[in-house]
């Protein structure tokens, strides 16, 4: 059972919200109460929603003493009780603090791990994965950064994802990704194993870091890589060094004006996700990792072409519809490990 004082302290603040702007709040703070207005207002949806269902529960149990009203009761209640529990649980997730970033947008970088060749094959059937991903959201996919082998790998590609809740579902793809295939090059038929390496960060405001001009170095150079499409089209590509860090991000479109705009905002999302990890991991220094903490160097999924089966490691998720998943039929990986996530941050928080 919810503690009932709970939920009215979230009502009070709900309406409080909602009268401050009614009444006209002052322009300076009308931007962050209308952003708490909007996070708040489906949490006190689903309060009332369940409110509603306790309070019908309540009249159904005193009409069982109306013997005329008895079975319309006893019907009534077995409805209730059935309904109960899922909205109670949509109610407990509703209250689980928020991650402020779920709703931005975010920045992918995909480059090959182990495995040469095959690696960065496999790195541009996650970059096409996650393209197809998007378009089936209605999001947006940008391509910031790319470089190419000259077999039509990928040495690395940067990308800017931006749509309604993003980060929220792409966060869970950090970490390492291996494949097993029989890669085209391989004669014998034998089968290879390699990997390459997804980072998911959410895109940072101005207002989250602050860069000053003393911090960073600025390089402008000639565009170099393998003749591809995305490459040697500019002399001007650059490259952005935060001193304090030592985090290099680069850029090379064809504005050397636009370069550095986009070099600068990768380097603020690489900034803020540092600070992200440092808070999470002092908020959670006595913890193993969770699903959603987006460890770089964790091997989180499998993907085996022979058996067309895919494994999500960290939370025992086989599927044997691995053509479905390339094509960018990923809700159900990303459904599973949103529950998952959701029921670590339910038995963490006692609810």
């Amino acid at each position: 059972m919810i503690p009932a004082d709970t939920l009215q302290q979230i009502i009070g603040r709900f309406q409080f919200l909602e009268a401050k702007m009614a009444g006209g709040a002052d322009g300076n703070e009308i931007a962050a109460l209308a952003r708490e207005y909007s996070d708040l207002k489906p949490v006190v949806e689903e309060i009332y929603h369940y409110q509603e269902l306790v309070s019908a529960e309540a009249e159904a149990r005193l009409m069982l003493d109306d013997p005329e009203m008895r079975a319309l009761a006893e019907e009534e209640l077995s409805v209730l009780k059935a309904r109960l529990p899922d909205v109670e649980q949509a109610l407990r997730i509703a209250l689980l603090p928020k991650d402020a970033a779920d709703s931005r947008p975010a920045i992918i970088e995909i480059r090959p791990g182990t495995g040469g060749e095959e690696a960065a094959l496999f790195a541009g059937d996650l970059l096409r994965m996650y393209q197809r991903y998007a378009e089936a959201k209605g999001w947006r996919f940008t391509i910031v950064e790319f470089a190419e082998t000259e077999l039509g790998g990928i040495k690395e590609v940067v990308a800017n994802v931006s749509g309604e809740g993003v980060f929220a579902r792409l966060k869970y793809e950090s970490g390492v990704h291996r494949v097993q295939r029989v890669p085209e090059t391989e004669s014998g038929g034998r089968i290879h194993t390699s990997a390459a390496t997804v980072a998911v960060l959410p895109e940072a405001e101005d207002v989250d870091i602050d860069i000053p001009a003393t911090d960073i170095r600025v390089d402008t150079m000639r565009a170099s890589g393998a003749g591809g499409q995305h490459v040697n089209t500019t002399d001007s590509a650059v490259r952005i060094t935060h001193i304090p860090t030592g985090v290099v991000v680069t850029s090379s479109e064809k504005s050397q004006h636009q370069n550095r705009a986009i070099a600068m905002q990768v380097l603020r999302a690489k900034l803020f996700d540092l600070e992200r990890q440092r808070v999470d991991q002092e908020r959670a220094a006595d913890r193993k990792s969770q699903v959603g903490s987006g460890d770089r160097s964790e091997r989180i999924r499998t993907y085996n072409f022979p058996q067309g089966r895919l494994t999500d490691h960290r939370i025992g998720l086989t599927l044997y519809r691995l053509t479905d998943i390339m094509a960018g039929d990923l809700d159900e990986v990303i459904d599973a490990l949103i529950s998952e996530d959701q029921a670590a941050k339910l038995a963490e928080q006692g609810l």
